[in-house]
């Protein structure tokens, strides 16, 4: 599986549709996602999937009014249940020369019961876009697996969480399976040799544990770990742990370079605290798009950040409204490797 941040053919994304996920602030996410847009195509094309013809038109109207790059937008007629493509969409690989679409099994995190039109998105791209699939299996089963679970650098490493894979009481995902079952079939599917377990995801996070919001590589050597130096919050200990975990990982007999990155103070909607987090960001080929939370700590984040990737705009998105559907930038897209 090719890091992030290699040479990416286009991001793929889902025109938002569920009510249900924002409710009370949806009609601001279309815009949040215009936005979005806007910024990636000015230098890459986007891959959008659109429920039907009218959803279509609505979303090149809004996008032309924002001055996206429509000459970079290419829309797919797939309906969803929801649009976190992050985790129901394929995950790309390669095989030499070849590139493959990893079509996991989707369970909506073990914890919704409307996700089978997601479960059927890869399936339904790969026709589309004439690519070849695999359909990872193990045990005899169709693995389930969220690319919002793992974060990679390319030279066959992967970082996750045991609250998320390992957890056989809640949410559990594939029933069963244990470290030693993850560590076979991210060998064999995604060429990782080495897999680096850290203990939880941030509070407030409804996938149980996703790594996505806590800890990125940003290259072979180095990964972003998100830090709560306030003893009073939830995440204090939950962070200090799995940063004392990275700091006894060696890779290639070298200690993981580590940057340690803020998060923003607890965002709460309606007595319920969301899963604010700086690591959500998303890494394209010449922007990176950092959430950002109307912060003190907003600038800190996009500093560090800009620190490295030197060669790439990192961008701001404003992702108070975006958030309240538990999740941000990384979760709702999904990059394509040439």
């Amino acid at each position: 599986m090719p890091a992030e941040w290699e040479r990416q053919a286009a991001i793929w994304l889902a025109w938002p549709h569920q009510r249900r996920d924002w409710p009370g602030k949806f009609a601001t996410i279309p815009l949040v996602y215009a936005e979005i847009i806007r910024h990636i195509t000015r230098t890459q094309p986007v891959k959008l999937l659109v429920r039907d013809a009218r959803m279509r038109e609505q979303a090149l109207q809004l996008l032309a009014d924002v001055n996206a790059n429509l000459d970079n937008l290419h829309c797919h007629e797939i309906t969803t249940n929801r649009v976190w493509l992050r985790d129901s969409g394929p995950i790309f690989v390669r095989r030499g020369r070849r590139k493959l679409a990893l079509d996991w099994k989707f369970n909506a995190w073990a914890k919704y019961p409307d996700w089978r039109l997601d479960n059927r998105v890869p399936e339904r791209i790969v026709d589309r876009e004439g690519l070849e699939s695999v359909q990872p299996q193990h045990r005899q089963r169709h693995v389930v697996l969220e690319g919002g679970s793992i974060d990679v650098n390319g030279a066959g490493a992967l970082v996750t969480t045991e609250e998320c894979l390992l957890d056989q009481s809640v949410q559990c995902r594939n029933p069963g399976f244990g470290r030693e079952d993850y560590e076979e079939i991210f060998a064999r599917y995604l060429g990782v040799d080495q897999t680096i377990w850290l203990s939880h995801g941030i509070v407030g996070d409804d996938t149980h544990g996703h790594v996505d919001d806590i800890t990125r590589f940003v290259d072979r050597q180095t990964v972003v770990t998100v830090v709560e130096p306030n003893r009073r919050d939830d995440n204090h200990p939950i962070l200090k742990e799995n940063l004392k975990r990275l700091r006894r990982v060696q890779l290639d007999g070298s200690p993981l370079n580590i940057i340690e990155l803020p998060m923003p103070r607890p965002l709460y909607f309606e007595g319920t605290r969301v899963p604010a987090s700086y690591a959500n960001f998303l890494i394209c080929n010449k922007v990176v798009l950092v959430p950002t939370f109307n912060d003190s700590n907003d600038r800190l984040a996009l500093g560090i950040l800009a620190g490295c990737f030197p060669g790439r705009e990192v961008i701001g998105i404003h992702a108070v409204d975006l958030v309240w559907g538990f999740g941000t930038l990384h979760c709702m897209s999904q990059q394509e490797p040439f």
